[in-house]
């Protein structure tokens, strides 16, 4: 989630629980653990370009790690002596805002270890995008209110809307997979592996993707309502697995390994983007509706110094109002109805 909505959340917990008791410093700490995590963006190396994505959403977002990162968000309070005869609710409140940071990421399509160290699973629940307009607002409304009117009453009301707005995203994934399974057994597809991923700030629209054979198949769904709901067929893709890749590329034990992080980090969703081959790209995101343009990637160098090279779109994402509110409001071209499926 980008750190802004994290630093809300974060703060109007805290100022929740425990704003009657620490008044302003509670929604401040709760801010300050709720973006800590995202420090593992310091981890990174020139020599390697996939440690970064190897390390972002790692330990630090871990729920073993809550109470270490909260003692680190508490400490610049608890260096100071005028601080220490509360460092209980001070220590709560921080340690409170770390640990909606973790959970508020798995509910993202990222993957977040909020397992380890006792699984090197990924978890992604797939209910919202990292650009939430509205949970934000939700949240920032509620924060303040309350601190505003020295009442703890507004942000206990924003928070419990926002666990309705993500469980209504939740429940609308279920609705889209539901979905997703008539629309392959239209196309008589055998489905090896099925993934809905959320759309910019909307519960509304998904990207269907799921794999038949060695195929992926991706699509557009927008789901409001019983009888109003749409799709759009999307593109075909072939999976790009590791026995794809050149015999110069197989004989590199260093590429070998750096496809395995990046088919690890991808949840196995690779593909080659339709306007460069050259580029392995995560097939979760693309920046095109009507084909794929990865938002990140890899290139291999076979042979050169440098084997694996990071392929970063993400300048090129840009958030198209007209274009979802088109398909919100069913009038973009293309979208069927879901009835008319056999």
């Amino acid at each position: 989630m980008d750190p802004l909505t994290h630093a809300l959340l974060g703060a109007t917990a805290a100022q929740a629980a425990l704003g009657p008791r620490l008044g302003r410093q509670a929604w401040m700490l709760g801010a300050l653990g709720g973006v800590l995590p995202d420090a593992d963006i310091l981890i990174r190396s020139t020599s390697d370009p996939l440690l970064a994505i190897e390390y972002h959403r790692h330990f630090t977002h871990a729920l073993a790690f809550i109470p270490c990162g909260g003692a680190l968000a508490a400490s610049p309070w608890l260096l100071q002596k005028r601080y220490r005869p509360d460092w209980r609710p001070l220590l709560a409140a921080s340690t409170l805002g770390y640990a909606t940071h973790g959970l508020l990421d798995a509910c993202t399509n990222y993957g977040t270890h909020l397992l380890w160290p006792f699984s090197p699973q990924r978890v992604a629940w797939h209910w919202i995008t990292t650009i939430g307009p509205l949970l934000t607002l939700i949240l920032l409304l509620g924060l303040l209110f309350s601190v505003g009117r020295r009442s703890r009453l507004p942000a206990v009301l924003s928070l419990l809307l926002a666990v309705t707005y993500v469980g209504g995203a939740a429940w609308q994934r279920e609705r889209a997979l539901d979905v997703q399974a008539q629309i392959a057994a239209a196309r008589g597809h055998q489905v090896a592996r099925a993934e809905m991923f959320p759309t910019v700030g909307n519960p509304i629209l998904w990207r269907s993707v799921y794999q038949s054979g060695t195929t992926l198949y991706t699509d557009r769904l927008r789901i409001l309502g019983e009888d109003n709901s749409l799709w759009k067929q999307g593109s075909r893709l072939k999976l790009f697995r590791e026995d794809d890749l050149s015999a110069q590329a197989l004989a590199d034990p260093r590429i070998r390994r750096d496809f395995a992080r990046f088919s690890y980090f991808s949840a196995g969703w690779t593909a080659l983007a339709d306007d460069d081959a050259s580029v392995v790209g995560d097939a979760r995101y693309s920046l095109r509706r009507d084909g794929f343009e990865p938002i990140w990637g890899v290139r291999f160098h076979p042979g050169s110094v440098a084997a694996t090279e990071w392929v970063d779109y993400t300048a090129r994402n840009r958030i198209p109002i007209s274009e979802l509110w088109s398909e919100i409001s069913a009038t973009a071209a293309g979208y069927r109805s879901v009835r008319e499926l056999p």
